[in-house]
């Protein structure tokens, strides 16, 4: 894994391979920031990832100027590699926190202005994390919530979808606060 663009491009990520994670493709994240560019002055934002995995996300959003970064996973040596990542590359604005997200979210007190999910396909309550994260109110007032998840998903009813876009077998689906006319 690369980090594709800002003060980082051309690092690489090198996790160990006992991680239980299935990383966002370097393609597929590319594209994610293709076209977060178009809505997003990172210098001025906030990020939350969850079910963060390697970082890779985590690390690309800092790469490209946000101010801080939250990734939260409950697996330990997820949460480990990812220190010693922002360790290794001097990230002093990526926080790193281990629990469980739903947890996290029934009990936050912070808004961020982009919250990014990427859960194991698997995952039972996938579903639920959109209206989760909305009735939290874990979002400022322009945020905007983006889930990965397999294309068996359709978040296009929900009320705060925005977009869905598909790479291969990444699905991202955007969700705004306010959603453009």
């Amino acid at each position: 894994m690369r980090i594709i663009a800002g003060n980082l491009k051309g690092r690489r990520l090198n996790p160990p391979a006992n991680l239980p994670v299935r990383p966002t493709t370097d393609m597929a994240r590319e594209s994610l920031f293709n076209i977060l560019n178009n809505y997003v002055d990172y210098e001025e934002c906030t990020v939350m990832d969850l079910f963060s995995g390697t970082g890779a996300v985590a690390i690309e959003f800092i790469s490209r100027g946000v101010k801080e970064v939250t990734a939260v996973d409950i697996n330990n040596a997820c949460t480990e590699y990812i220190k010693s990542e922002a360790n290794r590359l001097g990230l002093r604005n990526l926080h790193v926190v281990r629990t469980d997200v739903f947890d996290l979210l029934k009990r936050a007190n912070r808004k961020f202005d982009i919250v990014f999910a990427d859960p194991p396909y698997a995952l039972e309550e996938l579903s639920s994390l959109p209206d989760l994260v909305f009735e939290r109110e874990v979002l400022t007032e322009d945020g905007i919530f983006i889930l990965e998840h397999p294309r068996e998903y359709s978040f296009e009813e929900h009320p705060r979808f925005w977009q869905h876009r598909n790479y291969g077998k990444v699905n991202f689906t955007f969700f705004a606060m306010k959603l453009e006319e």
